[in-house]
């Protein structure tokens, strides 16, 4: 079962709008990005074969997919087995898991080739794959956090009230933290025109990062 190969695909029409599941709400990113999590996987099965995903497309326990509650669909990550140091490339077709520090399920090939069959469930760490990736670009942080709640919700008030932002907000877990960056821009001075415009406006402090 080889992992599944990572290539620019045209995002899913209706599959990246924000949701609600059990009462939360969920805001997929808006483009393929860096992003990093840790957290459990686990993984479905049997019963879900031949369903429809939230893309459309059928399950296939035996392919090399997972679920994501807010990457791209579709989109690639590198899923590590922390306990083991194995990883596996999937590709994200579905939306899910909706359970409390549960971070993604994987398919069954997917969990086998990890060895989450027998667990059932694994912490991991999740890395984007960005096809075609180039240089380090610059970015205007505004906000890290060490709970994901409360930089979604300064997200959404940046959405809400800096409507003449143009660039991609994103949201990034380094670390232990949750940072929410904006860009990415040709240049610092550019970054730093935008960054003097967000402070002066929201009355924040942001800095200039470049990744």
């Amino acid at each position: 079962m080889p992992d599944a190969e990572p290539k620019v695909e045209p995002l899913h029409r209706y599959a990246n709008r924000p949701y609600q599941v059990f009462g939360r709400n969920y805001v997929p990113l808006a483009q393929v990005q860096p992003f990093r999590e840790r957290g459990l996987a686990s993984w479905y099965g049997k019963r879900f074969h031949g369903q429809p995903t939230a893309s459309g497309e059928v399950y296939d326990m035996y392919a090399m997919t997972a679920a994501h509650p807010t990457l791209p669909i579709p989109s690639y990550v590198r899923v590590k087995n922390l306990a083991s140091g194995r990883s596996v490339v999937v590709r994200v077709n579905d939306r899910g898991p909706f359970h409390p520090g549960r971070i993604i399920d994987l398919s069954y090939a997917a969990a086998f080739k990890l060895g989450l069959l027998q667990p059932g469930s694994a912490q991991v760490e999740l890395e984007a794959i960005v096809p075609g990736g180039g240089a380090p670009a610059v970015y205007v942080q505004v906000g890290a956090f060490s709970s994901r709640e409360n930089a979604e919700s300064l997200r959404a008030r940046f959405t809400r009230e800096l409507t003449w932002v143009k660039e991609n907000v994103q949201l990034l877990l380094t670390g232990n933290l949750w940072r929410l960056h904006v860009g990415p821009y040709r240049s610092r001075e550019d970054a730093r025109s935008i960054a003097e415009r967000i402070e002066s406006e929201l009355n924040l402090k942001p800095l200039i990062v470049v990744r």
